[in-house]
């Protein structure tokens, strides 16, 4: 028999299933609960519920079934609780008792030397003390921690056992604590796995500094399903990552690589100034400010600088930083991005060509013959093939025909003509579907910049070239310039450039001009090739692009 409820020994409580609210709502009509499961935990057993499911519906009593699963779920949670906080007050007794455990070196032991995770190879068998990152880190018992130390050299597996892995600093170790690690590294046997197949097992080690855990924990500032939003937000977080750290290295590598190639070539480099009051790419793209009163602008590259460095030093180039405010968010678009640039004299286009293959080959063999950068390549582009040459060379009339004849169109549905601008899209399928890199070559002069030379067979095109790879599209513009002062004049006027705030550069073609040219590559576009990223804003070390300039 079921047992009746007297209104005189309890309380009536309203629960809306739709309308009402468990954490600030009171059970009354007006301000009635959502759950029955709240309104028993907060009023007790002792009530009378009434529930409505619908205003059409209206306030009915809840039914017996209802009320006993709801009670029954209260139980539950509480019973959860209760061993909730037994589980809690253990750990917390256990992490009191863990303070009392102090870990000192044992004396007859031999003195560690100090040294770095990529010198660890080569003291294998010794006594080290090795500092870094805890990057990683797993129990395994109660007895056993495994780590992963990281300290921008490398990584290495450490392992804490017995009385090392029940201390305080242990018990609360997390991610990104700075500690210090000492014992010896010994090689894995056959089927064990851990970075360059060894270990360290440690007798002794201390914390540095704790990182925060909680929600300050490094897990609960980046996971893998953070909006990217949040990644750049937190890029002085993100590159301590695996991946993010990789690409950071083999970038300085490629730096190397380029400035050892022209060092082998007896070029000379030059630092340009990033304060400028001309442009070299069209005013669209040009950050302006105010320098002392006066209108300067952020360089758009440091190519007219070089060239004035030719009668002087001799070939030169340069890596510096350039700024475009193109109002973009394409994949290859950044609006300050690395800029190797390089001017030579006394050559022809052909030579200019030869010397843009050469440069891209010899910077590919110099870096894949570092064998740590050439593991980080081939770890975050498996499929990577340097490549071969001769690169195809494609003039850009016959490239107007290529995307006639596999039919790539403009947005409109129209088909590119002769002296239209090939877009990004368009220009990286036919790229992709050649799948090698190409020489676009010779384009028309309306519209290239002000400072080409034109071919002297035809006219209407200039001695200038895009280098195009797959997957990324162009990462290289260069072009013989102009050496002809009327010429040149010529080309101020059809831009409508006041040709005064150059006379700096038109000088060049007062005082001994001569057949010269250059270009300018991209190092996060050359990297994003390489390493077959999605984004070049992968590919530095904080991405600067529209509506971005943190951190």
């Amino acid at each position: 028999m079921t047992e009746q409820i007297s209104l005189q020994d309890t309380d009536i409580v309203y629960v809306d299933e739709n309308n009402g609210v468990d954490d600030s709502g009171n059970g009354t009509r007006d301000n009635p609960y959502k759950t029955a499961v709240y309104a028993l935990q907060v009023k007790g057993g002792n009530i009378k519920i009434l529930i409505q499911k619908s205003p059409e519906e209206g306030y009915k009593d809840i039914s017996g079934a209802a009320f006993k699963k709801a009670k029954k779920r209260v139980e539950d949670l509480a019973n959860k609780a209760k061993k909730e906080k037994l589980i809690y007050e253990k750990e917390q007794k256990k992490l009191e008792e863990a303070k009392s455990i102090i870990l000192t070196q044992d004396p007859t032991l031999s003195p560690a030397s100090k040294i770095k995770i990529h010198d660890a190879i080569t003291n294998r068998g010794k006594r080290v003390k090795v500092s870094g990152w805890v990057h990683r880190l797993r129990t395994q018992g109660k007895d056993m921690k495994f780590i992963i130390l990281r300290d921008g050299t490398g990584y290495l597996q450490c392992i804490l056992t017995g009385r090392l892995c029940h201390t305080y600093d242990a018990l609360t170790l997390s991610l990104e604590s700075t500690i210090t690690m000492y014992g010896v590294i010994t090689e894995l046997p056959p089927g064990k796995m851990a970075p360059d197949n060894h270990e360290l097992l440690a007798d002794y080690w201390e914390v540095n500094h704790k990182a925060p855990g909680a929600d300050d924990a490094f897990t609960n500032k980046l996971n893998a399903e953070a909006d990217p939003s949040v990644l750049y937000e937190q890029r002085h977080l993100v590159i301590r990552g695996e991946t993010a750290s990789a690409v950071l290295k083999v970038r300085s590598r490629i730096l190397k690589a380029f400035r050892d190639h022209f060092d082998s070539k007896g070029f000379t480099e030059i630092t340009p100034p990033c304060l400028v009051q001309t442009q070299v790419e069209g005013g669209s793209t040009l950050f302006e400010l105010n320098y002392y009163g006066e209108k300067a602008y952020l360089t758009q590259s440091s190519q007219l600088y070089l060239e004035t460095c030719l009668p002087s030093v001799g070939d030169v180039y340069c890596i510096s930083e350039s700024y475009r405010a193109e109002k973009s968010h394409t994949r290859r678009h950044l609006s300050e991005y690395s800029h190797l640039e390089a001017e030579m004299a006394f050559i022809s286009f052909e030579d200019l060509l030869d010397e843009l293959e050469d440069l891209i080959c010899d910077t590919i063999d110099r870096v894949l013959s570092h064998k740590l950068t050439r593991d980080l390549v081939y770890q975050l582009h498996p499929d990577f093939k340097p490549p071969e040459r001769p690169f195809m060379r494609l003039d850009y009339k016959d490239a107007i025909q290529y995307l006639k004849d596999h039919d790539i169109k403009k947005e409109d549905g129209s088909f590119f003509e002769f002296g239209d601008d090939i877009p990004e899209a368009p220009e990286r399928a036919m790229t992709d579907q050649i799948n090698r890199p190409i020489f676009l070559c010779r384009f028309p002069a309306e519209i290239k910049s002000f400072y080409m030379s034109r071919c002297k067979d035809d006219h209407r095109v200039t001695e200038s070239v895009d280098v195009l790879v797959p997957g990324v599209g162009e990462i290289v513009g260069g072009s013989m310039r102009i050496s002809d002062m009327q010429e040149l004049l010529e080309g101020y006027k059809r831009e409508g450039i006041d040709p005064a705030p150059y006379y700096w550069y038109t000088d060049q073609r007062k005082y001994g001009t001569t057949e010269h040219g250059g270009f300018g590559l991209g190092i996060e576009r050359f990297l994003a090739w390489l390493l077959h990223r999605d984004t070049v804003k992968e590919c530095c070390l904080y991405p600067r692009f529209m509506g971005r300039c943190l951190p």
